[in-house]
C-alpha cells in the first residue's frame, strides 16, 4: 500500500486492513480498504481532502440550475422530511450539509424554526430568496451558544476526515433530550456484498466518500462520540429495476429506462427482503445525548 496514507483503522487502529474490490471512479489511484478487525470501509488517502474541497464543489451538481436539481431529488428531501416529520413539531432543526436545501423548505412549514450549515456557498442567494438561514459552518452557531432540538445529517457523516469529532461537535449544540439523525450509503450494500457487481463495485466509490459504514461500524463511531444510539435501520433507496440493470448491462439507470418493473408494492417487498439479511443500500441511525 506505497500509495496509502491511512496505515491503520481509523476506528479501532488496527492495522490488519485489506483491499476492496472495486475502484474509486474519479480517482484511481486511491484504494478501498476495509478493516479485517471492526469491518470499516474508507480510502487508502485523504490527502486530497484540502480545507476547501467542498466549497463550490459538491452541492454544485445542480450546475446552476437550481429548480431543476432540486426536482430531480424531490423524491429523497420528501422521504427524509416524512422520516423527520414526527419529531420535528413546533421544533428547531439543524440540517448539517443542508446542500441545496429542499429538506429545509419542507421542514419549516412543520419546524418552529430551521438552520442549515453547508460548505458549498454558491446558492446564497437561492436561500436568501426562500427565507432560509444557512451557515458556512459551524462555528458561528457554536459562537452563539444556539441548541436544537433536532440534528439531521444526510449522507454527510461518510465525507468528514474526523467523524467521531464532528458528531462530539453536534452534541454540544443538541438540546438535552434531543434528537441526532444521520442517513448514510451502506458498505453492506447488496450490489457489493450479495450480487459481487464489479462494474457497480468500480462506480459507487468516489474520492468525496471517505468513509463507507455498516450497522456495526455506525454504531461504534456514534458511541464513541458519546451519544446513544436509539436505532439503526435499513433501507433501500434503488429500487429493483435499478438492481437488475446493473446486474444485466453493468450500468445505473433500470430505475428510468426498465420503471415498468417497479411498484410500490414490489419495491416494499424487496426493502423487506434485503433488510432482513441486512443488504440495504441505506441506514438510517437515531441518536440522542
Amino acid at each position: 500500500m506505497s500509495n496509502s496514507n491511512q496505515q491503520r483503522c481509523y476506528l479501532c487502529n488496527s492495522d490488519e486492513l485489506t483491499v476492496r474490490h472495486g475502484q474509486v471512479r474519479d480517482n484511481p489511484d486511491i484504494m478501498v480498504l476495509e478493516c479485517s478487525s471492526c469491518s470499516l470501509v474508507f480510502l487508502s488517502s485523504f490527502s486530497h481532502i484540502s480545507e476547501d474541497f467542498y466549497k463550490n464543489k459538491f452541492s454544485g451538481m445542480h450546475e446552476g440550475d437550481i429548480d431543476s436539481f432540486l426536482r430531480k431529488i424531490e423524491k429523497d428531501d420528501e422521504r427524509r422530511y416524512q422520516w423527520v416529520k414526527p419529531v420535528i413539531a413546533n421544533r428547531t432543526l439543524l440540517d448539517f450539509g443542508c446542500g441545496t436545501g429542499g429538506f429545509l423548505l419542507k421542514a419549516a412549514k412543520r419546524a418552529r424554526k430551521v438552520v442549515g450549515v453547508e460548505t458549498d456557498q454558491r446558492n446564497i442567494s437561492h436561500f436568501k430568496e426562500n427565507g432560509l438561514s444557512v451557515f458556512e459552518s459551524l462555528d458561528v452557531l457554536e459562537a452563539r451558544g444556539e441548541v436544537f432540538d433536532v440534528i439531521t445529517m444526510f449522507h454527510v457523516l461518510e465525507h468528514l476526515t474526523d467523524p467521531v469529532g464532528m458528531l462530539q461537535r453536534l452534541s454540544k449544540i443538541l438540546a438535552s433530550g434531543g434528537q441526532l439523525l444521520i442517513e448514510v450509503p451502506s458498505a453492506d450494500d447488496a450490489l457489493l456484498t450479495l450480487y459481487n457487481s464489479q462494474a457497480f463495485a468500480d462506480f459507487t466509490y468516489w474520492s468525496s466518500h471517505l468513509f463507507t459504514f455498516n450497522t456495526a461500524t455506525l454504531t461504534k463511531i456514534v458511541i464513541k462520540a458519546g451519544l446513544k444510539v436509539n436505532y439503526i435501520k435499513q433501507g433501500q433507496r434503488h429500487s429493483l429495476a435499478n438492481h437488475l440493470r446493473w446486474l444485466s448491462e453493468g450500468k445505473p439507470g433500470g430505475h428510468k429506462d426498465w420503471h415498468f418493473i417497479d411498484s410500490d408494492e414490489l419495491g416494499s417487498a424487496y426493502e423487506k427482503q434485503l433488510a432482513s439479511i441486512g443488504r440495504c443500500d441505506t441506514l438510517y441511525g437515531k441518536c440522542s445525548n
